[in-house]
């Protein structure tokens, strides 16, 4: 058994050895979708926190989740929720990379660029449909 894992194991470290510099493009790509889900995040913590008056702060009050101010509360808590989303889909997608890239088969994954673009798709549509609410 300790024979065929160090041939597996020689295996893999060749294998990540050869494809260094693409491995080292995956994690770019990876960090690079982490710092826009942080960006969202912070984006979505700012609407919520400056723009919306202390009184709005609860999403339960019913009364509080009309109008604009609760519009800004949903829009911010929504950005939030987002940015997360993306990045666990930023992790699936580069965890799934670095094992294709490993075994050789790596192929581009066409549903995961749809669903990214979906995302931010959708948080672009909410802020215009706020900029012309606000209007």
């Amino acid at each position: 058994m300790y024979l065929f894992t160090r041939k597996l194991s020689e295996k893999h470290t060749r294998a990540r050895v050869r494809n260094r510099r693409v491995h080292m493009a995956n994690e770019r790509t990876f960090l690079a979708w982490i710092r826009t889900c942080i960006g969202i995040m912070a984006f979505g913590f700012v609407i919520e926190k400056f723009f919306v008056p202390p009184g709005c702060n609860r999403i339960t009050d019913a009364q509080n989740v009309t109008g604009e101010f609760g519009f800004l509360l949903l829009l911010g808590i929504f950005l939030v929720f987002m940015g997360a989303a993306a990045g666990l889909l930023a992790t699936y997608r580069f965890l799934k990379t670095e094992k294709e890239i490993m075994e050789d088969t790596y192929q581009p994954s066409v549903i995961a660029d749809i669903l990214i673009a979906i995302l931010l798709g959708s948080i672009g549509l909410l802020l215009v449909v706020y900029l012309a609410y606000s209007a």
